[in-house]
């Protein structure tokens, strides 16, 4: 050791060496607040119930029980094969669905001939069945990235598969064999995130384009046109996308899914002006070209125009309506009117609901759930060390946050509509089958950049990575 005078002595093997910090697991925390979440789901589905009949529902207790059984499996797989893995993840993951069981449960009662509660647990249960699967069996999250260009074949595949189908409200975005259907186009997303992952991690450097010869605008550094090759590629699939299935929610999915990987691969905010650019010019002509994008446009931009026509307001403006009815605290679980929207209330307008029943308040609340959970994937990015699982948190994290912003953009009249599922609260079995895998998936990554701070790391190394307490 080193005196203060500079000089050196040997190191008394008598002295005690520095006490290890031993990292917290923090399962405790994750069960508690699964119960919590659990229980939160229950009141709501009750709630229901008391408003709709004055009663509990009489399958409260099999739904608490289901929700409950689910939930409890899915910890213990978690405290005994990634024990280290985030605390937030599986209870936000539980209560957003349990939320979405809720709310479909009540819509469901104003259409009595459509029941889709039933299957949408069913397709819970078969999400949760997969996250207990990759948590158990993925022991390294490294694994997936031999198989990138594998995945990336797998998710073209099922982006064409569609085409193949009659148009389903407009849009070629599923596959209906014998009364079963399936969005191919949601488990590509995440297909195509461990692609991204692949490849910008083994060509970061060159994609960083540190060469002599770049494009600067005042401080924006544009890359040259030999490297634009990647990004020109995506772009045109996701026109392509457009085109071929009239998906705009898809498009701009996997578009700012990698431009955001890029920039986060390089740092260079040249990426993020030429992604920017292309995305507007591709969303101009398609807008205008193609029709059924183009009626999404125009809805957008007059959303009302249907009651001055005197045909009645359309899902748009009954969905602003919902909203301006909720006000700040809500009308009250079972009490609102969201139905009116017509079809799609179960699916695209399910923020609707919960706007005009669950208030301002609420609203921010499911906001401030999908923002923790985002939160806690970049986290786990920054955490990591290895190129591949830092890309690969950070685009499962941005899938979500992609999909929140651009389904509530489209039923608030930020940005026209897209026809996505809200991640976890809207109907649709591909889309929670493919969320529960991506916070398996997260759960897998976060075990790993905690485990890797072994105990040669300091307390300020593993503070700064993961905070106090978390």
């Amino acid at each position: 050791m080193t005196t203060k005078a500079g000089t050196t002595v040997a190191a008394d093997p008598s002295d005690p060496s520095p006490p290890a910090v031993r990292l917290l697991r923090r399962r405790g925390v994750e069960f508690t607040l699964t119960v919590v979440a659990v229980l939160l789901s229950m009141y709501g589905y009750c709630a229901v119930g008391l408003a709709k009949n004055g009663t509990v529902p009489p399958g409260a207790a099999d739904y608490g029980a289901g929700l409950g059984v689910l939930a409890l499996l899915a910890h213990l797989v978690v405290r005994v094969r990634a024990p280290y893995a985030d605390p937030l993840l599986l209870p936000i993951a539980v209560l957003l669905n349990g939320l979405g069981l809720v709310l479909i449960h009540r819509l469901d009662l104003e259409t009595p001939g459509d029941q889709a509660a039933p299957a949408q647990l069913n397709w819970s249960t078969l999400g949760v069945a997969l996250f207990i699967t990759v948590v158990a069996l993925l022991r390294d999250h490294r694994v997936l990235q031999r198989y990138a260009y594998v995945s990336v074949v797998a998710a073209l595949a099922l982006l064409v598969l569609p085409i193949l189908f009659p148009p389903v409200n407009g849009a070629r975005i599923w596959v209906r064999i014998a009364g079963f259907s399936l969005q191919p186009g949601e488990f590509a997303k995440v297909l195509l995130a461990v692609f991204f992952a692949g490849y910008l991690a083994a060509n970061r450097n060159a994609l960083a384009y540190a060469g002599r010869q770049i494009w600067r605008f005042k401080r924006l550094q544009l890359p040259t046109g030999r490297v634009l090759g990647p990004i020109v590629t995506i772009w045109l699939l996701s026109v392509g996308v457009l085109v071929l299935e009239r998906d705009l929610g898809t498009s701009l999915l996997f578009f700012g899914l990698f431009v955001i990987m890029l920039y986060v691969a390089t740092g260079r905010t040249g990426w993020i002006a030429v992604g920017l650019l292309l995305a507007c010019v591709g969303a101009v002509a398609v807008g205008w070209l193609e029709p059924h994008v183009h009626s999404r446009v125009e809805d957008w931009l007059h959303p009302f125009a249907s009651i001055e026509a005197g045909e009645g307001p359309g899902q748009l403006a009954q969905s602003l309506f919902a909203f301006a009815a909720g006000g700040l605290l809500g009308t009250g679980l079972g009490l609102g009117h969201s139905v009116l929207i017509g079809f799609a209330a179960k699916s695209d307008f399910i923020l609707a609901t919960a706007g005009e029943e669950l208030g301002l308040a609420g609203l921010s609340a499911i906001f401030l759930l999908y923002a923790l959970l985002v939160e806690r994937g970049y986290r786990t990015g920054l955490a990591l060390r290895d190129p591949f699982g830092r890309l690969l948190a950070i685009g499962l994290a941005s899938i979500v946050a992609l999909q929140v912003f651009v389904i509530a953009g489209g039923v608030t009249g930020l940005i026209p509509l897209t026809g996505m599922a809200m991640p976890f609260l809207a109907q649709g079995g591909s889309s929670v089958v493919t969320n529960w895998i991506i916070v398996a998936l997260l759960m897998r990554l976060s075990d790993s950049a905690r485990r890797q701070y072994d105990r040669h790391d300091g307390p300020q190394d593993r503070a700064a990575a993961f905070g106090r307490g978390a």
